[in-house]
């Protein structure tokens, strides 16, 4: 997506399957994928995980590591063993790439299932936001709009001049 001038945007309700797995609408899937075909799934907060394409979430996730590396070789993070260690725990824990089924499907990992909090059967609000796609629970997804929308005229000014 780097460089790309298409945009990820729309929302889609679809429902999870009872083996977890999610068919996502081509209109996100394609332009997300391009020319790859492998995504990322991330932890982002409760009631939403996110979806990235592997050849866009990967550079971005070195460049941090690199960062982080330079500054431990550095001696700069001796006295901040603790959040390293927290930071160590999330990075281990956040991401993890994964296949896409025939279709445009692909299965919620199991770690990832209770952070999303939707049962087999339930409805998943899929979303495109510019960069990633998400997927949300849809009381989380309510709530977001609710806090995010009346915010919303002053980031488009804010992005557009």
């Amino acid at each position: 997506m780097p460089g790309s001038a298409e945009l990820l945007l729309g929302e889609f309700l679809r429902t999870l399957d009872d083996r977890f797995r999610l068919t996502l609408p081509t209109e996100l899937l394609d332009p997300l994928l391009g020319d790859g075909s492998r995504l990322v799934i991330a932890k982002e907060r409760t009631g939403c995980l996110s979806l990235w394409s592997a050849a866009t979430w990967q550079p971005r996730m070195d460049a941090a590591l690199d960062v982080i590396r330079s500054k431990l070789e550095a001696g700069l993070l001796d006295q901040r063993l603790g959040q390293m260690q927290d930071l160590g725990r999330l990075l281990s824990t956040r991401q993890r790439t994964i296949p896409l089924a025939g279709r445009g499907r692909l299965v919620i990992p199991d770690g990832f299932r209770s952070l999303l909090g939707v049962e087999p059967g339930g409805e998943v609000v899929v979303v495109g936001a510019a960069v990633c796609v998400e997927l949300w629970q849809p009381a989380a997804w309510d709530a977001c709009i609710a806090v995010e929308m009346p915010g919303f005229r002053q980031r488009i000014d804010e992005l557009t001049s």
